[in-house]
């Protein structure tokens, strides 16, 4: 249905501002079907917020959930520039390199950049 869709929505972030985000893999359980994630959301004081937040969503809908590490997102809206970079003091650093593809299939017009840079 549509909420489904809505939680297995490959990227949600904020459409502005920099903010903290984590890859997430989603997994059927015992099953070969699996998927990465990227949400991220000014409203997350620490990367364990977001995580707590999609965790039981993704239960719900028959999922496990496992957090392959954080950074940040710097999104310029208005210049059409993504940059991700940081880590996660508590999951450790995600492939940046992942988050970017996965982004690119959302933002398609939009350029994006990753590094190891922590600002």
């Amino acid at each position: 249905g549509a909420a489904m869709a809505a939680a297995l929505r490959e990227v949600e972030i904020d459409p502005e501002g920099t903010f903290k985000y984590i890859l997430v893999r989603l997994q059927r359980p015992g099953g070969e079907e699996r998927r990465d994630i990227v949400r991220g959301t000014a409203a997350a004081e620490f990367h364990n917020h977001i995580f707590e937040k999609v965790n039981p969503e993704m239960e719900k809908l028959g999922y496990e959930c496992k957090c392959l590490g954080g950074g940040k997102i710097d999104h310029n809206s208005k210049d059409k520039k993504i940059r991700v970079f940081g880590l996660s003091t508590g999951y450790g650093k995600a492939d940046h390199s992942v988050t970017v593809e996965i982004l690119k299939k959302v933002y398609t017009d939009y350029e994006i950049t990753w590094s190891d840079d922590k600002k």
